[in-house]
């Protein structure tokens, strides 16, 4: 078992900054493939970014050139870097961690059997 827990969310105004952390117990080394989710209010969960087990980051177009995926492999720790942050970023966001070294198909949420419990963003204009 992987147990996850967010930290680091909060309330910004456009253009502002946040770095999100998620950190990993229990099982770590079941977390190879890792990746940041968000849900807004009556939306679909979607993928943010990934990190596979070899450091190859993905992002989804929404956040390319202002998101940053990274991991602290000593501290098990998974860290979002969130810069020039608009209202749209709002959500709650989550980590999701699952055994595979690659992340393939890594923006489906039914690939990750484990999930932390989100910290909310807020995003104001």
């Amino acid at each position: 078992q992987v147990q996850l827990v967010e930290s680091g969310g909060g309330s910004v105004q456009t253009g502002g900054s946040l770095r999100l952390s998620c950190a990993g117990s229990g099982d770590s080394a079941s977390a190879r493939c890792m990746a940041w989710f968000r849900q807004a209010p009556g939306k679909e969960r979607e993928g943010v970014a990934t990190r596979d087990w070899y450091g190859g980051a993905t992002y989804a177009d929404s956040v390319k050139g202002r998101f940053t995926i990274s991991k602290d492999d000593a501290n098990n720790t998974l860290y979002l870097q969130m810069n020039s942050l608009k209202p749209d970023d709002s959500a709650m966001y989550f980590c999701a961690a699952r055994l595979e070294r690659f992340c393939s198909d890594g923006y489906s949420p039914t690939r990750y059997p484990y999930w932390g419990q989100g910290t909310q963003v807020i995003v104001s204009s």
